[in-house]
């Protein structure tokens, strides 16, 4: 099968609109011809000129040539004018397109995807990449008709008055073109990826510095303790440096060879006017000198259109590399499960780390497989709350994620109630699970329409109702229009402590049968940590709602004292449930998990003990 080529993709994304860019090719052709014309006007005032000469009251005709080159170069601008204007409307059209369908498909992939790739990244691609085809379209292409058109037009004026000054000119021309082609080949296609991929990698890691500020003033750390960030930036100076560097001598060279037309046209002139200067040896020298530069600023357009493909080119390789991500497969039938009951078999699960780095990688680097999860099997029946510790990469969030269905497991399945999850229709398993992880974050919309999140169709009074639930009430009465104030304008804003008890009251307005709490009071201050305790505590039990028994619980915990009436605890250890059971059961044991509680219980007889000194 033929492989369709970029041009192709980027017309399929225009519908309708791509007839206005093929109108703009022509419109910018016919632009550049019409900006040679006045070349011709210039010539024959020369002519005139010369052949007036003493006498100028004999050139009648200098006026008229003059008009006439303003009325086409004039003439020549409009026609520019309106290819852009056709080329815009057609690259505003494609560009708004591959937006549209990136979302549309990045919202369809499961979380684990979006991960890989990074915030950063993703936005860079949905936005750069975008953009980068809308000024190719909207410009490039346009001006590469009229670049090409304009050698051709070119070559036939240089060539129709002195053939000999015509092919001297064209020279370094000719020596331009091959340094350019050099500067632009297969190589300088490699370094734009390169380039590109230093500039994503850069902004993913801003994003993710900016997001770890708060951490950074929490524990007084320096900006070097964020070394992917500062590697990144290190990583793109390298580049760039080198890059630049290396173009050097080629620029030097390119640049000394098409601005060299006049040494080889005065050398010429001097070789033919050995027997002896005429007037239209001179006219032509005169004109060559006047036209010529305009071929080193058309060869210096092509020169950047060249870039700009290769640019184009990557920005459709990205796009491409999103969408053929594979979404989550959707259930066609509504298989509603009979119990709240959870259950893994055999689950194991891989991300895919870039070891040139040490990081989670998107598309870019060597990639390698590190098991998160690791044949895990595991039961929470319905109304049980089991709670999930360990270590920092045991790979607890990842069993939580998988419960929700962010991603798949690679091996093995997840099922609710006697039906896998990957039979029942995402908007039943929604229904089915609510969860609050470590760092809720609110959109930028009012209290209300935060917590309506959960449940679009609830009133006012039932998101009232849910608030007060989770212990917001202190917050509503602090800010100045109640639930009706928005988030993040004239200065508002809510601590860490007040944002997880919004989101715990999305997730008492959802009152969904399946909770999972992902270290819910990670970042709470010890007031906010209390309130959002009892919350999640009459949240877990049902007491929140009449209507509702008690739901089916996963809890991830580095708070140990808050899970010891857990019905079971799993400690996970590289991917692996390495013990199970009851608190009391585990401290008998004198395993992992005695060794965790022994840490904590120290850690936590230390801080009481330098309170009390403070």
């Amino acid at each position: 099968m033929k492989k369709q080529s970029k041009l192709s993709r980027l017309m399929d994304y225009a519908g309708g609109r791509r007839v206005l860019t093929y109108l703009s090719w022509v419109l910018s052709v016919m632009s550049a011809l019409l900006a040679l014309v006045p070349f011709w006007y210039i010539w024959r005032i020369i002519h005139d000129i010369l052949e007036g000469s003493p006498d100028f009251s004999q050139v009648g005709d200098v006026k008229r040539y003059g008009w006439s080159a303003v009325l086409f170069a004039i003439l020549s601008i409009v026609v520019y004018i309106a290819a852009l204007m056709c080329s815009h409307i057609a690259a505003f059209r494609v560009a708004a397109n591959i937006r549209k369908e990136l979302m549309r498909h990045i919202t369809a992939l499961p979380l684990g995807v979006t991960e890989a790739y990074g915030s950063g990244r993703l936005r860079r691609i949905v936005n750069s990449s975008s953009t980068a085809t809308e000024t190719y379209l909207a410009h490039r292409l346009p001006d590469k008709a009229g670049a090409i058109a304009t050698p051709i037009g070119l070559l036939c004026l240089l060539l129709a008055f002195d053939w000999r000054l015509g092919l001297l000119s064209l020279v370094p021309v000719a020596l331009g073109f091959l340094i350019m082609m050099k500067m632009t080949g297969k190589d300088m296609e490699k370094r734009m990826e390169q380039y590109q991929n230093a500039l994503s990698d850069m902004s993913n890691e801003a994003v993710e510095y900016v997001r770890g500020v708060p951490v950074v003033k929490t524990f007084g750390q320096t900006i070097f303790s964020f070394k992917r960030f500062k590697g990144a930036i290190d990583n793109y100076e390298k580049w760039v440096i080198a890059y630049t560097k290396g173009l050097r001598l080629p620029m030097l060279f390119y640049t000394t060879a098409i601005n060299g037309v006049f040494a080889f046209l005065i050398a010429g002139g001097i070789m033919f006017t050995r027997d002896g200067v005429t007037n239209e040896l001179l006219l032509n020298l005169i004109f060559y000198i006047v036209i010529t530069p305009a071929i080193g600023t058309t060869l210096t357009k092509i020169m950047f259109m060249s870039e700009d493909a290769m640019i184009v080119n990557d920005a459709i390789n990205r796009i491409d590399e999103v969408l053929n991500e594979k979404p989550l497969s959707e259930s066609q039938v509504d298989n509603v499960p009979d119990d709240n009951g959870v259950t893994l078999e055999h689950v194991s699960y891989s991300y895919k780390w870039d070891d040139s780095e040490g990081s989670r990688a998107g598309k870019t680097g060597r990639d390698v497989g590190i098991n998160a999860l690791n044949d895990v099997s595991l039961r929470v029946g319905p109304g049980q709350t089991v709670a999930l510790v360990g270590a920092s990469g045991g790979g607890k969030t990842t069993l939580a994620n998988i419960v929700t269905r962010f991603f798949d497991p690679q091996k093995g399945r997840v099922l609710i109630g006697n039906i896998d999850i990957c039979d029942i229709p995402k908007e039943t398993l929604m229904n089915k699970v609510s969860f609050v992880f470590q760092n809720s974050r609110l959109i930028k919309a009012s209290i209300l329409e935060n917590v309506r999140m959960a449940k679009p169709g609830a009133t006012r009074e039932e998101i009232i109702r849910a608030l007060k639930a989770a212990q917001c009430m202190d917050i509503i009465e602090k800010l100045p229009n109640g639930i009706d104030t928005v988030v993040g304008t004239n200065g508002v804003y809510l601590s860490g402590g007040e944002q997880q008890r919004i989101a715990i009251a999305r997730a008492v307005l959802k009152n969904a049968p399946i909770l999972i709490l992902d270290e819910a009071t990670a970042f709470a201050d010890p007031d906010n940590e209390v309130l959002i305790q009892q919350a999640l505590s009459a949240l877990s039990k049902g007491e929140l709602n009449s209507n509702s028994p008690g739901k089916t619980v996963i809890m991830i915990a580095h708070r140990l004292s808050s899970i010891t009436d857990a019905d079971c605890i799993y400690v996970l250890k590289d991917g692996k449930i390495a013990e199970s059971g009851t608190h009391s059961k585990l401290i008998e044991r004198n395993g992992i998990f005695t060794r965790m509680w022994k840490n904590y219980s120290e850690a936590a007889e230390w801080r009481i003990a330098k309170e009390a000194k403070a």
